[in-house]
């Protein structure tokens, strides 16, 4: 929290931004809330508890609904739940997991598996499930508008008629957005990532620690990292080298 409340309290400031996977949100949505997070992503791939314990490997379900309460009761400017639909996990619960979000006024965003790392259980260039599907299996029940609205990351937002809820893609193996990105990620170890789907990194952490650090030094250094700011990614290109990173390696 101290970290958070930090943040928030920066001067020009537009937007915090908080992705979650709803574990502690029973106990820390109202603190999130006044310490100026405006919006929050809450990841959930399942609403059944074994499955949803199969896919996080050590999460509870009941835990994660109670903590989505709480951020709605928090009051967060949106609400957005993530959810990866993969073959043969969960692909059946497209329907379910949009009205989940639209019973309770708030937006869901379906996000294509990446290939990050070699999954223990599972091959990704068969479990993943296109966007384009998944689309098309809500459009059986709902109409979906395209919308304009965009925020600061790549989802692509549609507007259920009739309902608050909007529902986002996030499409980076059909649809690559790697033209409009600006993510960029700080590791734990210190690294700023350019990419998920590459290696691209500089070392903060030894900029930092170096005895004649100086502030100017480190704003220098993120601002010419992004010159190795990669153009594309290419999952599942034998002709290039794919992550060896998983995702929790790399965190949100």
């Amino acid at each position: 929290m101290s970290l958070i409340e930090k943040l928030g309290a920066l001067p020009g400031l537009e937007e915090l931004l908080l992705t979650t996977n709803g574990a502690q949100l029973d106990k820390y949505a109202a603190p999130l809330k006044s310490a100026g997070v405006s919006r929050i992503n809450i990841s959930i791939d399942s609403l059944d508890a074994e499955r949803f314990r199969r896919i996080t490997r050590v999460g509870k379900l009941e835990k994660v609904l109670t903590g989505i309460d709480a951020a709605i009761a928090a009051g967060f400017d949106r609400i957005r739940l993530n959810s990866v639909i993969m073959r043969g996990y969960n692909e059946d619960e497209v329907i379910a997991l949009t009205e989940f979000a639209i019973d309770r006024n708030i937006d869901i965003a379906f996000i294509e598996e990446m290939p990050l790392g070699e999954a223990s259980d599972h091959d990704r260039e068969d479990t993943t499930c296109s966007n384009d599907w998944v689309r098309k299996v809500i459009e059986e029940r709902y109409q979906l508008v395209n919308s304009t609205v965009k925020t600061a990351g790549p989802s692509r937002y549609t507007q259920i008629d009739g309902k608050k809820s909007r529902v986002g893609f996030i499409s980076p193996v059909t649809h690559n957005f790697c033209e409009d990105c600006n993510r960029v990620r700080v590791t734990v170890e210190g690294r700023l990532l350019l990419c998920l789907g590459n290696e691209h990194s500089i070392d903060l952490r030894a900029i930092l620690r170096d005895k004649e650090y100086t502030e100017a030094d480190l704003k220098q250094a993120i601002v010419a990292s992004m010159d190795i700011k990669p153009e594309r990614h290419y999952f599942y290109d034998r002709d290039h080298a794919q992550p060896v990173r998983l995702m929790n390696m790399t965190g949100g």
